[in-house]
């Protein structure tokens, strides 16, 4: 007499768009380790880099990141993304490296026309010098593909020349998800595990891991200008022109970096569920809307890649 075996049944386990996004992060960050040499982590503070730092614990934990963290300060960064970006290392129990667009002024190989000059196009020269400098032979990013047509162009995996270029003529396959890390002596690839993602999913992934972000990312009140259909704020370093008239408005950062360069937008969003439910509606992309730097040309982005931005 035969038994007959008895059937297991196994339950589905439902993923949804985000567990996907964050396995593919995960997988990225973990052949940068198997790949790489010598790779480092941008870490500004930002919402981006933010979710970066909780895919690396996921990756990488109980271990210690495989990489330190660096960050390039143009002297013109919002105190409060200063502040929350020294908080989060010193928590995670992790190496942060700053380096300064005002020591490459100092050493003279940054220039800049006026002091009333963006720095933001001059964090590209200090990048390369901290790249070349710790020998980094990978720097993982947060870039998305939906911020800006130039950053839609880059692979996951983006190829710098020696002398910190982007051409993007000069792009590997990535087939099946396929990576490639291989470089030569003074080369370096960009890596960008969460290119896929969106602006909202972004935001879905902070209410999900429940992530604490800079305050400025929510509503508050600021002192703003109105200039060429953009809020620019009032702060010593972007003091209102003549004849501009100063307005207190509700307002919350899209995205954080360099002060003379990056607006807000009018918001009463106080938490993360009414921003994303403002990010749902948006019919401009957060560069777009918040990016003074980008108004200059159609090409303002892909020219400053091109020279080694981020």
């Amino acid at each position: 007499m035969t038994v007959a075996a008895e059937k297991t049944w196994s339950v589905p386990v439902f993923r949804d768009h985000l567990d996907w996004l964050e396995s593919e992060a995960i997988y990225i960050l973990r052949e940068v380790a198997g790949q790489c040499q010598n790779p480092v982590l941008f870490f500004s503070g930002g919402k981006d880099s933010i979710c970066l730092l909780r895919l690396a614990e996921k990756a990488f934990r109980p271990g210690r990141f495989p990489f330190p963290l660096l960050h390039i300060d143009t002297g013109h960064n919002f105190p409060e993304v200063i502040e929350f970006r020294d908080r989060r290392a010193a928590e995670l129990g992790e190496r942060l490296i700053v380096r300064s667009v005002e020591e490459s002024i100092r050493r003279g190989s940054v220039r800049l026309r006026s002091k009333e000059e963006s720095r933001n196009a001059a964090q590209s020269v200090t990048l390369l010098e901290a790249i070349a400098e710790f020998g980094f032979d990978a720097a993982i990013g947060g870039a998305r593909r939906d911020e800006e047509k130039a950053r839609a162009k880059e692979r996951v995996f983006s190829l710098r020349d020696e002398f910190g270029q982007w051409d993007p003529r000069n792009q590997r396959p990535e087939l099946w998800s396929l990576y490639n890390a291989r470089v030569h002596p003074g080369e370096h690839v960009r890596v960008f595990p969460i290119s896929n993602w969106t602006e909202l999913d972004v935001w879905q992934y902070i209410e999900r891991e429940r992530l604490d972000v800079p305050s400025i990312y929510y509503a508050h009140r600021r002192p703003v200008v109105r200039r060429r259909g953009l809020l620019v704020p009032v702060t010593p370093i972007t003091p209102p022109r003549p004849g501009e008239a100063v307005e207190q408005v509700s307002v919350r950062f899209r995205t954080v970096g360099d002060i003379s360069c990056t607006c807000p937008v009018e918001s009463d969003a106080f938490d993360t569920e009414t921003i994303i439910e403002e990010t749902r509606i948006a019919r401009l992309t957060e560069r777009g809307a918040t990016r003074m730097d980008d108004q200059t040309s159609d090409a303002s982005m892909e020219k400053r890649k091109k020279e080694g931005y981020f």
